[in-house]
């Protein structure tokens, strides 16, 4: 068996619920949205040190602590990873820099 993002998902909306103390995803959530998106930040920075670096276990290392924590976060604001596939899946309709013109974004 694969384990998937739709895995990952599941698993942390279930531990959104936990009453353990234990469990450092509900921890995460008993601390909020800001806690959550500074943890997101960090390791997405790590993830962008370890690829400058040419450091490859580091950076599938820190990709999963990203993703990880980016699910966290998705599901303290109650967005599905589905929401945010379909928005992906709807971007490759058209080329990357008419969907980035369409949104105004310059770089």
């Amino acid at each position: 068996m694969t384990f998937t993002l739709d895995d990952l998902a599941a698993l942390i909306k279930s531990r959104r619920g936990d009453r353990a103390s234990n469990s450092y995803t509900k921890q995460l959530f008993d601390a909020g949205v800001p806690r959550i998106s500074k943890k997101f930040g960090e390791e997405a920075f790590e993830a962008v040190i370890a690829a400058m670096e040419g450091d490859r276990k580091g950076l599938t290392n820190e990709a999963a602590d990203v993703l990880y924590h980016l699910l966290v976060l998705l599901e303290a604001r109650e967005i599905s990873l589905s929401e945010v596939l379909l928005e992906l899946e709807r971007r490759t309709n058209q080329s990357g820099l008419a969907e980035k013109a369409a949104r105004g974004d310059a770089k």
